[in-house]
């Protein structure tokens, strides 16, 4: 099936992980995409990821947490692909401490990435949708849901990213555009491979299902929102998290 057939993606933070794994769901549904990545260090994989997925797939160096880059990505994305359909605000970082050892620079640096980063491609990316609506889906966390000991600042812009969601839905339903939250839970990405087994085993036995989710699992979420069979689901926090939270 060839869900996304004739839309045109923007992905923030797509060379690795959950970011990679919806690079290549969309591009397999059919979808036009663009995507992100912010270091020198991750070009050649960036480009890499492009060229092996075709025509249809490229990469743009940009960092979402800076507004000027931010709109000349959105700028430079409906010149070269023609338009602008689905944007999924997927960029994020961690900066983990307990709150009396946070520095001012881990809470900032966090809140820039993770949630400034949103307001950036939202507002620049809802001009190409106000043509002919749209589906911006935006990178939560379970931990935006439950908080987290540890990561106040992370907890902070993920939960924020669910008020500001929600208020994007409400603000251009009306002109064909939904907006919608996905929170993730314990994702097996490259961090969680680097994890000791104890902590492994202590993860997974918070999960009801018993399993870390996979980057697909994530993707396939996104795909249905962002697809006409989530024609009408706008607002939402939709957790893909093995029952974890719930």
């Amino acid at each position: 099936m060839n869900l996304l057939e004739g839309k045109i993606a923007l992905i923030t933070g797509g060379s690795r992980g959950i970011g990679e794994a919806l690079v290549r769901g969309f591009a397999a549904q059919g979808a036009r995409v663009a995507f992100t990545y912010v270091s020198a260090g991750s070009a050649a994989r960036a480009q890499a990821l492009a060229t092996e997925l075709g025509e249809n797939v490229r990469a743009y160096q940009s960092d979402a947490g800076d507004y000027a880059q931010a709109e000349a990505l959105v700028s430079d994305v409906v010149k070269d692909f023609g338009g602008l359909n689905i944007l999924i605000n997927n960029a994020g970082i961690t900066r983990d401490t307990l709150m009396l050892r946070m520095t001012e620079q881990q809470w900032d640096e966090v809140i820039q990435t993770n949630l400034k980063s949103v307001f950036n491609l939202t507002k620049h990316g809802l001009k190409p949708m106000l043509r002919g609506g749209g589906s911006i889906i935006n990178m939560s966390s379970v931990v935006g849901v439950f908080g987290q000991a540890g990561q106040a600042n992370y907890a902070a812009s993920k939960a924020g990213i669910i008020g500001f969601s929600k208020s994007i839905a409400k603000e251009y339903g009306s002109r064909g555009i939904r907006c919608n939250a996905v929170a993730p839970g314990f994702i097996a990405t490259e961090m969680t491979d680097a994890l000791d087994e104890k902590t492994k085993e202590g993860y997974l036995s918070a999960i009801p299902m018993k399993r870390f989710g996979t980057g697909d699992d994530v993707a396939n979420a996104c795909i249905y929102l962002a697809s006409d069979m989530g024609a009408y689901v706008s607002g939402q926090v939709i957790s893909v998290c093995g029952a974890l939270n719930c």
